[in-house]
């Protein structure tokens, strides 16, 4: 887990309770962070809950005219240009390097640190790039622990964004009949594998417990009736349960957030086959 969890608790039950796992999982996401100025830049590609990146590239260009001069007379603006030019191939080279490591791990938003120009000019060339681009404090000659700092606190608004969006989708699709919410229409989507996202909330608190059987787990219920065999069917809490339907019927799953605290509820998005 990349964060110890709030308190130590066991249980013993017939089935895994990875929820805190999963939801410490759900809250990580796929990056890459960019250390840029004038001359070159440092891109590093991480997995989501990765410590250590997944790719690390370093690009040093030109340093010919990489500073604007005071020459003075007519040279003076052809100096400029010059320097202008070499920042911006610089800014290009960076921006191929960017695209190659957001592939290396499908990377969900790239972190970019350093020179106010440079980071300008790196945008340019990064226009068409599909992840969102956000500016960090921090840059190549800063020490390592300030860029991760600004990055930890960059990756939970990424975080709290990237969730928002998938409750903004499920409310959007509710009416359209290709979404639900409530405990028993996803207990019916998870049972007939039609889920595409599994969304919870993460209150064990308020998580109730289902029953589930050995020989259809992919099937749930709120009581043993539901099976055929009900005297092999158990229980267990409605999290680890659903988790597992999910798993089974190859669904997703994000947490439920409200504007970053953690809420209670049951909904998903669906999948139908023509």
């Amino acid at each position: 887990m990349a964060r110890p969890p709030a308190r130590d608790h066991a249980t013993w039950l017939p089935v895994p309770d990875p929820l805190d796992l999963v939801v410490d999982r759900d809250h990580q996401l796929p990056c890459v962070v960019v250390a840029i100025d004038r001359e070159g830049a440092d891109v590093d590609a991480y997995e989501a809950a990765g410590h250590d990146p997944v790719s690390e590239r370093s690009f040093n260009g030109t340093t010919l005219h990489i500073q604007k001069v005071n020459a003075g007379g007519f040279a003076e603006s052809r100096y400029h240009r010059h320097a202008e030019n070499v920042w911006d191939d610089n800014a290009e080279h960076a921006a191929r390097e960017v695209e190659n490591a957001v592939a290396d791990v499908g990377a969900a938003v790239v972190f970019v640190g350093g020179d106010e120009r440079a980071i300008g000019l790196l945008r340019s060339h990064l226009d068409k790039l599909d992840p969102p681009v956000v500016v960090i404090p921090g840059g190549r000659a800063d020490a390592s622990d300030r860029l991760r700092e600004a990055l930890d606190r960059a990756l939970d608004d990424a975080m709290v964004a990237a969730h928002d969006a998938v409750l903004a989708d499920l409310r959007a699709r509710v009416p359209q009949g290709t979404a639900v919410e409530g405990a028993d229409a996803t207990l019916r989507a998870l049972s007939e594998g039609r889920v595409e996202t599994l969304l919870l909330g993460a209150d064990r608190e308020t998580d109730g417990w289902l029953w589930a059987s050995p020989d259809v787990p992919l099937l749930l219920g709120a009581g043993p009736a539901v099976f055929d065999r009900p005297d092999i069917a158990f229980t267990a809490p409605g999290s680890a349960l659903m988790l597992r339907s999910a798993v089974l019927g190859d669904a997703a799953f994000t947490e439920l957030l409200d504007h970053g605290a953690a809420t209670t509820g049951t909904a998903a998005t669906l999948r139908f086959t023509l």
